[in-house]
């Protein structure tokens, strides 16, 4: 197993809401909506079966097709995938700046681990594949990235949105004169070492002012991913877009009968306490169309459509007719786009986080409307770099990484109360006893002379403790004072391992990592991010 010295690598599953944590937990009540067991084999030999039911080898060479091979890939692989009837594991992710945080690379990378598990025991090739969701709208998601720098401080650089009242599909805004400053900006963020002068380059050389935020995207992540077998698709692919027709206009047709499998999903979750991840609109065709106001998403309104933002009104023969002139005019929205994967591509499973695990929880039986099974939701492995000298922090204070998961202003309450010398502990214990016993006495007496006296009593006591307490606070205020500098490298672990409150997964970018430690960083993930199938 690949080590680096100075970094440990915590490994685990992220939790999620309750859906999400009774599926982890392999609580049968949830397989109505998820389907058997992600971490049996047998369930994989039924999806399989499935699989080779729809796609036979013209099929599987045009998925094939929409397939791109990313420096370091294997080619060859491609072609044994098509002569062997083999399988794919996909996952996936928005176009983000710089690559995005970190949880990117570690769906790639599980991806990339069950299919070697799923491939050893199929006898032929299964390929782990990521789609680059390129035709996604929310630039205030894609447009920054967040770095905790040489500085041990959290930066977030980002771009401003070209034209803020309207929102296109990601892939049509070339970046422009903007990117420089941003890279600029983020570069200088990073550690200077043997090994930043590689990922410098490869960012440089991936987001241009003539490029799109997907562009980019692909940029980092193919080299970063390839030698992982990992191979690459995009959501505006021209045999994606092609071959996708199909989905795309059935749903346009079916929209009101497709939106009833979904509330009636919808109502059995929330029939049994689970909360909704993607709420069921009314009217809604899971579809998004290019309107004047950019993506917008399309409804349903007197016999015809309403495009949401612009408020546009289209019929049915004019929805169509501008897709048949554009196939990017029409794209999947969140619930939709699964659905397109999988018709698209032999897949058996999908690697996804917590909030795409919980989505998939409501699309069981829209698959089955749409003529296929919904694929295995296996769950991304989730992953905690703690570095040497934020180890050395925790093990001063005796803490787990956990216990910097809350408000630091109650982490140093707490270290400093642990820090009250024990006399002075022992001294305010004594007080609190001799106040409760004393009052309860007086209390006692005074009740013989005046029932009335009780109330009084009974509220001088708390008076006097709350004074004791004002007294106590102080002294933790002295030793917080005292403890500045201990305090201070606390907080500074803190920010590493939850930058903005939350796990650094989920904020902070991987070159911080590859900067410092080069690639043996992704080949520690891989090596840790193991899949057994019983």
């Amino acid at each position: 197993m690949a080590s680096i010295p100075n970094l440990e690598i915590l490994v685990g599953h992220p939790s999620g809401g309750e859906l999400v944590r009774a599926y982890l937990s392999g609580d049968e009540s949830v397989e109505r909506f998820f389907g058997p067991s992600f971490g049996a084999f047998a369930t994989f030999e039924a999806k399989a079966r499935e699989v080779d039911a729809r796609f036979d080898r013209d099929a599987r060479e045009s998925a094939a097709a929409a397939v791109i091979v990313p420096p370091g890939g294997d080619a060859a692989r491609l072609e044994r995938f098509v002569e062997e009837g083999g399988y794919m594991v996909t996952t996936g992710q928005q176009a983000a700046l710089f690559g995005g945080p970190l949880y990117n690379l570690f769906k790639a990378l599980t991806a990339a681990r069950l299919a070697e598990a799923l491939e050893e025991r199929f006898g032929k090739p299964v390929l782990p594949l990521f789609w680059v969701s390129s035709e996604d709208h929310d630039w205030d998601e894609a447009c920054h990235s967040e770095l905790v720098g040489v500085d041990n401080e959290l930066h977030r650089v980002e771009l401003a949105h070209p034209s803020p009242d309207v929102t296109p599909a990601i892939h049509r805004i070339t970046l422009g004169a903007d990117i420089d400053a941003a890279l600029t900006a983020f570069l200088a963020l990073l550690p200077e070492t043997d090994f930043s002068a590689e990922y410098r380059e490869l960012l440089q050389s991936s987001f241009r002012a003539d490029g799109t935020l997907a562009d980019g995207f692909h940029g980092v992540l193919q080299p970063l991913l390839g030698s992982y077998g990992i191979f690459f698709t995009d959501a505006i692919h021209p045999v994606v877009k092609r071959d996708s027709a199909g989905v795309i206009l059935a749903e346009l047709e079916r929209g009101e009968e497709l939106e009833d499998v979904l509330r009636g999903t919808a109502s059995a979750l929330e029939e049994r306490g689970y909360a909704l991840q993607v709420p069921i609109m009314e009217g809604g065709v899971n579809l998004f169309a290019e309107g004047p106001a950019g993506r917008e998403r399309i409804y349903r309104e007197n016999g015809g459509f309403r495009l949401r933002t612009s408020g546009e009104e289209l019929s049915m023969d004019e929805v169509r007719a501008r897709f048949a002139s554009d196939p990017n005019a029409l794209s999947p929205n969140v619930l939709l786009r699964p659905v397109v994967e999988s018709a698209l591509f032999p897949t058996l499973a999908y690697v996804g986080g917590p909030g795409e695990m919980a989505y998939f929880g409501q699309l069981r039986d829209y698959f089955e409307a749409h003529g296929v099974t919904m694929p295995i939701v296996y769950p991304r492995w989730s992953a905690t770099p703690v570095e040497g000298k934020i180890g050395k922090v925790l093990q001063k204070f005796g803490m787990e990484v956990g216990a910097l998961d809350r408000p630091f202003h109650e982490i140093a309450s707490e270290v400093a109360r642990e820090e009250v010398p024990a006399d002075v502990r022992a001294a305010v214990g004594k007080m609190r006893g001799a106040v409760g016993s004393g009052f309860a006495e007086l209390t006692k007496a005074a009740r013989g002379v005046d029932e009335t006296l009780n109330s009084p009593m009974q509220q001088g006591g708390k008076q006097v403790l709350g004074v004791l307490d004002d007294l106590e606070k102080k002294v933790v205020q002295a030793v917080k004072r005292q403890s500045e500098v201990a305090l201070s490298q606390l907080e500074k672990a803190q920010v590493h391992l939850f930058p903005g409150g939350k796990p650094a997964e989920r904020v902070q970018s991987p070159f911080y990592y590859l900067a410092r430690y080069g690639g043996a960083v992704l080949e520690s993930f891989y090596e840790r991010f193991r899949v057994n199938l019983e």
